[in-house]
């Protein structure tokens, strides 16, 4: 699991909505200024949509990511664990795997103390894999230098939203 550079206090998290047109930060126009240089590549990139049934759904998890980044759904081990389906595991943008047990254990350590996330999301999709389970993919900006792509697995279940699986990417020469 990378973690954000600790340097701070915890900030207050940004208000930002996305649509499939695209998103805006407390309703002004939002453009990913990473991406504004970066050439578009028509023939590489696959046309991404959300279908117009699962508006409902991409609104409710966009507002949860980046998972562990949202201090309004928990910030104890307790609230990650309620978060996660028991056999919850990670790729990390670095290609290594972790278990729930190193999530759980590394999102305790981070919260421990005060600590600044900056972070800006965009480009959210939504697909559905099966019964009360989707995929939530979106571009997620650090720090305003490291761009990656997000993977989210959610579930549907009667405790609320749950993560089965994430992962995070580095976009390099996109």
């Amino acid at each position: 699991m990378e973690a954000a550079p600790a340097a701070g206090m915890l900030g207050p998290t940004p208000k930002i909505t996305c649509t499939p047109e695209g998103c805006c930060e407390r309703g002004r126009n939002y453009t990913n200024p990473m991406m504004a240089s970066q050439p578009r590549l028509p023939k590489m990139q696959p046309p991404l949509t959300t279908a117009p049934e699962l508006q409902n759904v991409l609104a409710e998890l966009s507002s949860r990511e980046p998972i562990f980044h949202r201090p309004e759904f928990g910030t104890t081990r307790a609230d990650f664990e309620k978060m996660t389906i028991e056999d919850f595991w990670e790729t990390g943008a670095s290609g290594r795997r972790y278990s729930r047990q190193f999530v759980l254990d590394t999102l305790h350590e981070r919260f421990s103390k005060p600590h600044e996330d900056v972070w800006e999301t965009s480009e959210f999709h939504c697909r559905r894999l099966g019964e009360d389970t989707y995929l939530l993919t979106y571009t997620l900006l650090q720090d305003k230098v490291r761009l990656t792509r997000r993977a989210t697995i959610w579930r549907k279940t009667q405790e609320g939203w749950k993560i089965v699986y994430h992962q995070g990417t580095v976009v390099q020469d996109a």
